[in-house]
């Protein structure tokens, strides 16, 4: 009979060498560490069996689908999505024990103390950010967005308290590959969603980001960060509409120069 306390912590990594040994170690309390690695060229897998997980070296159809993969492969009754640049406190690590026990809901929340260039961030809009993380197996879904991907739950959900360490953005060089990347993935799920760009919507919804992020947000209680953060939210938000604007009018891009 199934051991229904049993949880399965699952990992999606490429390429992810300096970070996915730490991860599982902040994980290993759990029956079973499940990566899924896409395809990496460096030292993610062997380093992630090292460390003790199941490995299962895999495509790459998105983020969403393959923690849905991650899920249907999963031993345990209870299943965690855990990203590789993502830690679980020992205090989050005891929540998550009981919570399982208790067996009182189907699914949790778990708030993120998240880093940007090495200051965890407590204002801007990344406290608490509640993600839905933990839930029953049989109950338990991803979505498929391109970027915003999320956990889904079929049944009752409840909040812990202890937080997910998220070192999201250590430097800058992972600022501005993910500024890139990122707004690139939004604006895609914009597009499958119907919205339009134009350099108006651009310069008018990062304008509003920048003051949501540092004035109304109170951003500039985390001082110099937090108006770095601000600034990285209206590029980031400046890109994706003018993304999305190429994206949805593919003849606007210039010919290449004869």
């Amino acid at each position: 009979m199934p051991n229904p306390h049993s949880l399965t912590i699952v990992v999606v990594a490429k390429n992810e060498e300096r970070n996915i040994a730490e991860c599982i170690a902040s994980a290993s309390f759990a029956d079973e560490v499940l990566v899924l690695d896409s395809r990496s060229t460096d030292a993610t897998a062997r380093l992630a069996r090292e460390a003790g997980a199941r490995v299962v070296e895999t495509d790459w159809p998105g983020y969403g689908p393959q923690v849905a993969r991650g899920f249907s492969m999963a031993a345990g009754e209870w299943v965690l999505s855990l990203d590789a640049d993502e830690r679980i406190s020992p205090a989050l690590r005891d929540e998550i024990r009981q919570a399982i026990r208790s067996g009182a809901h189907d699914g949790y929340r778990l708030p993120r103390l998240s880093e940007f260039c090495g200051k965890f961030i407590r204002h801007s809009g990344w406290r608490p950010d509640y993600t839905l993380r933990l839930g029953r197996r049989a109950k338990s879904g991803f979505t498929d967005h391109f970027l915003h991907a999320h956990m889904t739950v079929d049944g009752s959900v409840a909040d812990l308290k202890a937080s997910i360490v998220h070192f999201s953005y250590p430097n800058m060089h992972d600022v501005l590959e993910k500024l890139d990347r990122y707004s690139s993935g939004h604006a895609r799920d914009m597009l499958a969603a119907g919205k339009r760009g134009s350099v108006f919507k651009a310069v008018l919804h990062g304008l509003m980001a920048f003051l949501r992020t540092y004035v109304i947000r109170l951003g500039f209680l985390d001082g110099q960060h937090g108006l770095m953060l601000a600034i990285y939210n209206a590029e980031y938000t400046y890109y994706k509409y003018i993304k999305l604007m190429f994206l949805q009018s593919p003849a606007q891009r210039p010919e290449f120069p004869g």
